[in-house]
């Protein structure tokens, strides 16, 4: 049983990330088995939270779309945000999908927000980065109303939110990314990036033939492959670009890690700080596993406090 248990548990101070799993048999059969706990997503909000659902941040084409904040009642002054976009393929997912990191690291002292945007089949690229970066400008113009601090924002997400993160990061001020955002001049730039298992390479063999990525970008690769290359964040990395912070799990078999591998590689070249947690025996969407999430968390942490500490 100790094959199944290894990753059962992970805590601050262990020197190694929680162990994986040999491959997606011994990972499921943990589940079944009971030693490989899942979180809980749909934690209650804590008394101690103040909460704001469904503030509409963008209206375009008669759709409204929202997101929702969380902070501390007591909190004075401003305080660093991070904003949570979820995955789901550019087709599916929720703003309450990133609940629990939402309110626990509200619970921490930052301010944090989820994001709707625009999903297939409705819509297409860039439809869904317009709308990410238009929130960004959104909560960068309000910060005032909510305890922001607007020159720390970090942005977070997995998949093909982290996807977006990264599209966020290295391209916000790319002129066709700007659209239909009613914020004035206020910038989309963030301060860091975090980024689960999202891809950032749409012209590798497996990405551009992948139903997804065809589905997201209306066509496939041999009728436009510079539109490929335009919807990949690795195409917009300059040397000015914030502190990334990336995870990936080796059995990802839905997002290759070496999608992750490829963006290290190109933060590096640029000279952009690239902290990168490449976890043997994960797979896609790992942090769903409690030892996973705890480690996440706890990354996260030190990198945000690193870059856009909390206000003493």
């Amino acid at each position: 049983m100790l094959i199944f248990s290894c990753a059962n548990e992970w805590h601050v101070g262990d020197k190694n990330p929680p162990a994986g799993y040999f491959n997606d048999t011994f990972l499921k059969a943990a589940y079944v088995l009971g030693f490989l706990k899942l979180v809980d997503t749909n934690p209650p909000v804590p008394p101690e939270l103040q909460e704001y659902k469904a503030i509409e941040y963008k209206n375009i084409d008669g759709k409204s779309l929202k997101l929702d904040l969380y902070y501390k009642k007591q909190i004075t002054g401003k305080a660093p945000l991070l904003i949570f976009i979820h995955g789901g393929g550019w087709r599916k997912g929720k703003r309450e999908d990133y609940l629990k990191y939402l309110l626990d690291f509200a619970g921490r002292g930052y301010v944090t927000a989820t994001i709707s945007y625009r999903l297939l089949p409705q819509s297409t690229f860039p439809d869904a980065v317009e709308d990410v970066i238009c929130a960004v400008r959104w909560l960068r113009k309000n910060a005032d109303s909510y305890h922001i601090d607007p020159d720390k924002i970090a942005v977070i997400g997995g998949s093909a939110g982290g996807y977006l993160a990264s599209m966020i990061g290295y391209a916000a001020d790319v002129p066709q990314f700007n659209i239909g955002c009613e914020t004035g001049k206020t910038s989309g730039r963030v301060q860091a990036v975090i980024n689960l298992y999202g891809p950032t390479n749409l012209t590798t063999e497996y990405a551009r033939t992948h139903t997804s990525t065809n589905n997201f970008l209306g066509m496939k690769y041999a009728d436009n492959p510079a539109l490929f290359a335009t919807a990949s964040p690795l195409s917009y990395i300059s040397a000015d670009d914030p502190p990334t912070l990336i995870f990936h799990g080796t059995l990802d078999d839905l997002v290759p890690v070496s999608q992750s591998d490829s963006l290290h590689s190109k933060l590096n070249s640029f000279g952009i700080t690239s902290e990168y947690h490449r976890l043997e025996g994960w797979p896609h969407t790992m942090d769903l596993a409690e030892p996973i999430n705890e480690y996440c968390q706890f990354t996260m942490t030190q990198f945000l406090e690193k870059y856009i500490p909390l206000n003493k």
